[in-house]
């Protein structure tokens, strides 16, 4: 029976060769392995936990505030045009370059709403305003003083407290009347219009009109005393050089930049060079900007989160290897070869890896949908987003898995088990 006993060793020795690990035994052992250590297991996947949620929230807030950003863009932004009188060659021979109609001449376009011109006063350095009059021991305040066409505070969006606006009523007969900031009434404990409190400018009174709570454009209006422009030109004359004059032109959405394209011509046209005309921005370019900055910003910090994710998993699953060396020994021992411990130390840290990305998805979703219900915004995240999320976490999980796995298939039977 020699050749019969020959014959049955090289059998087993084949048998001992054909060795493998089944996808159901790789699942069972994995699973194992996995619970074996619940808490170790969780804190392995707390990584990729706070990566991919980070992930998915920054992916969805970005999408989120950059709707919001041009939703205020083609709110405020859009609309507005500003025409600066550049007196042409020679600004010095030209004080002002806006004709005295500029407002109606503007408005005489298709698509305007509203338009006027203002220029900042010079006043003299002890020139002061204060609610009483000059001697009367009231304390004064540096505040700028700003002549304007009633076409500015309409464009401007006003939001009024007390009182109304000028209008071209006073405007035409150089009424001294002035609008003034909420802010700024308060400092000069003006509370009430029904006694007609005056502001004075040095030693000229304005009787306030209306008090300003806010305004969609040019804020610093609130912090201003807003005079008709013709009774600034009576007293302290016109714009000067150095300080022109501008107009605030406030549009229909979609039609600011053709305005600016006609605005000169409108306002002089024997000397349109005399202006300077800014249109709004390219939405498109700007919203294309703004949205790629928070994007490279926001991907930037969730690919921090996901690398120290992924080192935490890799640490953890080498300090695994560290201690199931006994058991990854007797494994060898029986017949595993080192391939099918790395299959089987990935297979778990990839399940780690899914496992955490889809409890980092529903994270991360769900920030989205609470910050814009504080924020009372729409909520955004794209489809393609939420999708890839999970299979980032177990991409991640698997390249976190990998040099672990082949430490583990690296370990000798005899060495395992002398330790």
């Amino acid at each position: 029976m020699p050749g019969r006993t020959s014959r049955t060793k090289r059998h087993r020795v084949l048998s001992a060769d054909r060795s493998r690990l089944s996808p159901r035994d790789l699942f069972s052992e994995s699973a194992a392995g996995i619970l074996q250590r619940p808490a170790r297991s969780a804190l392995t996947a707390l990584g990729t936990v706070l990566g991919v949620g980070t992930f998915v929230a920054v992916l969805g807030l970005t999408a989120t505030t950059s709707s919001q950003i041009d939703s205020r863009f083609n709110e405020l932004t859009a609309t507005e045009v500003t025409v600066e009188d550049t007196g042409g060659d020679q600004p010095e021979f030209l004080d002002n370059a806006f004709p005295a109609d500029a407002d109606r001449r503007i408005e005489a376009l298709n698509g305007v709403r509203e338009a006027g011109v203002y220029w900042p006063v010079r006043l003299n350095p002890e020139d002061v305003v204060s609610a009483a009059p000059p001697g009367a021991g009231g304390e004064g305040e540096r505040t700028q003083v700003v002549a304007a066409s009633p076409g500015v505070l309409a464009a401007a969006g006003p939001v009024l407290a007390q009182g109304r606006t000028f209008d071209a009523y006073h405007d035409r007969r150089g009424e001294n009347v002035a609008v003034i900031g909420s802010g700024l009434a308060a400092r000069l404990g003006i509370v009430t219009l029904e006694t007609a409190p005056a502001v004075f400018v040095g030693d000229q009174a304005f009787t306030v009109i209306g008090i300003v709570a806010d305004v969609e454009r040019k804020a610093d209006l609130l912090l201003s005393v807003v005079v008709p422009r013709t009774a600034a030109e009576q007293i302290w004359g016109s714009p000067e050089s150095g300080e022109r004059a501008k107009m605030l032109i406030a549009t229909d959405l979609g039609a600011a930049r053709q305005i600016a394209s006609e605005a000169a011509l409108a306002l002089d046209p024997a000397h349109p060079e005399h202006f300077k005309v800014v249109p709004p921005p390219d939405p498109r370019s700007l919203r294309g900007n703004v949205t790629s900055d928070l994007n490279d910003l926001f991907m930037l910090l969730a690919g921090i989160c996901l690398v120290i994710g992924a080192v935490g998993i890799a640490n953890t699953t080498l300090v695994a290897v560290l201690e199931r060396t006994g058991e990854i020994g007797l494994r060898r021992a029986l017949g595993a070869r080192g391939r099918h411990i790395t299959v089987q130390f990935l297979a778990e840290s990839g399940a780690l890896g899914a496992l955490g990305g889809l409890i980092g998805t529903s994270l991360g979703t769900v920030t989205v949908v609470a910050m814009a219900v504080l924020r009372d915004w729409t909520p955004v995240i794209h489809p393609a987003t939420v999708v890839a999320a999970p299979a980032i976490g177990l991409v991640t999980g698997l390249l976190a898995g990998l040099y672990p796995a082949w430490r583990a298939s690296r370990i000798q039977p005899a060495e395992a088990l002398r330790r």
